[in-house]
């Protein structure tokens, strides 16, 4: 009978050591999915946060409809972080249509105004949802359950005339595994990060500026050390974007590259501690 009990009491022991761990387990090996929206030449990127936050970081060009059928083939029932990077139309272009399909909960955007008709089609829509745009600028941090979320741009004021310099560069941490989102931010803003010391170190980086070569800067690249980074560009775009610059830049640091113009949306999937994506990058 003794040894029964103390059989039992092993047993029993065993078992509550057990299940708290393996609860542990499951919770850490939640999955961040990253979608680099294949939008032609602009930018959409869709994050579903491991304790299941939506996130989107702009939303293409005019017509806002592929983003909005892209979000609802993904089963997003609402949005929580809205992040428009800057007032061009390539970027916040179809972010009125996704706000006009879907609940959103917070609008975050750079104080910096524009004249252009998109621009105020998002401003209309974000009154209609009686929301109020949060500004986005270094170092306000997003409330997101299991990450890390923060602008790390702009870091200062610039003229009217460089909107892309404007643009909110957020940095998203999971476990181990970093992406920093540039929008169109170019050389000055790059530098003014660097020189303000910000945490730029990231695993992926969303090239700046769909590739153009006023963007991604040997300085910026030399902060980042990305292992990965992803263009969002339209095919045969009348910008020549990516430049070859950028892209020998990208290789002379041993970067994996990924391109929309030619694999299509790129998804990025972590669980804190191993990255992997839907595609290979480019030779």
């Amino acid at each position: 009978m003794k040894q029964l009990k103390l059989l039992v009491s092993f047993v029993m022991a065993f078992f509550f050591m057990v299940v708290p761990m393996s609860g542990t387990t499951n919770a850490a090996t939640k999955n961040m999915y990253v979608h680099f929206i294949n939008v032609g030449q602009g930018d959409s990127i869709y994050i579903k946060a491991p304790n299941g936050e939506d996130i989107l970081i702009d939303g293409g060009n005019k017509d806002g409809s592929d983003v909005v059928a892209y979000l609802k083939k993904q089963k997003v029932k609402d949005i929580e972080f809205m992040i428009a990077t800057h007032p061009d139309a390539d970027h916040i272009g179809g972010l009125d249509e996704v706000l006009k399909a879907f609940p959103v909960k917070n609008v975050y955007a750079p104080k910096v105004s524009h004249t252009s008709q998109a621009y105020k089609d998002f401003l209309t829509a974000v009154k209609n949802k009686k929301l109020t745009i949060k500004t986005a600028k270094a170092d306000v941090t997003l409330p997101i359950k299991g990450v890390t979320a923060k602008f790390v741009g702009p870091v200062k004021s610039y003229s009217k005339s460089e909107l892309n310099d404007w643009s909110a560069v957020l940095k998203i941490t999971y476990g181990k595994k970093s992406f920093l989102f540039t929008g169109d931010a170019e050389a000055k803003a790059e530098a003014d990060m660097v020189k303000a010391k910000k945490d730029l170190r990231a695993d992926v980086l969303k090239v700046g500026h769909h590739g153009a070569k006023t963007s991604t800067s040997t300085t910026f690249l030399k902060a980042v050390k990305p292992t990965y980074a992803v263009i969002s560009v339209g095919k045969n775009n009348s910008y020549g974007h990516p430049t070859s610059e950028v892209l020998n830049r990208l290789k002379s640091y041993k970067v994996n590259i990924f391109r929309t113009d030619k694999q299509g949306t790129i998804i990025a999937t972590t669980n804190g501690t191993t990255l992997s994506f839907n595609v290979k990058p480019l030779k």
